[in-house]
């Protein structure tokens, strides 16, 4: 499920889905407490259940490298040069994801 984060309070995330069945729902993300016992010392670890991601417009990823890279080609690029830029912001094939409209 993708979320798009409307509001950061200390103990809750106001989130908006924007994929799936609950699409267009505001849902409240609580902080949820881990204990580990694993240990002979018992510690406690308060976090938000969520995977941080980040988007950016190809010409804002010209001169950065990148680990990993996914591209949504809903739209046409505008020109064959923006296409070749977001390719190669990545250093290999495999750590490269392209998301386009079937034609």
């Amino acid at each position: 499920t993708r979320l798009q984060v409307k509001a950061l309070h200390k103990n809750v995330i106001e989130a908006l889905v924007i994929t799936g069945f609950a699409r267009r729902y505001i849902v409240i993300i609580p902080r949820i407490t881990l204990i580990q016992t694993d240990y002979p010392f018992e510690f406690k670890i308060i976090q938000f259940p969520l995977k941080v991601c980040f988007a950016m417009t190809i010409n804002k990823s010209k001169g950065q490298s990148l680990s990993m890279a996914g591209i949504g080609l809903r739209e046409k690029c505008f020109s064959h040069g923006q296409f070749y830029i977001v390719c190669f912001r990545v250093s290999s094939a495999s750590s490269l994801v392209i998301l386009a409209k079937n034609k």
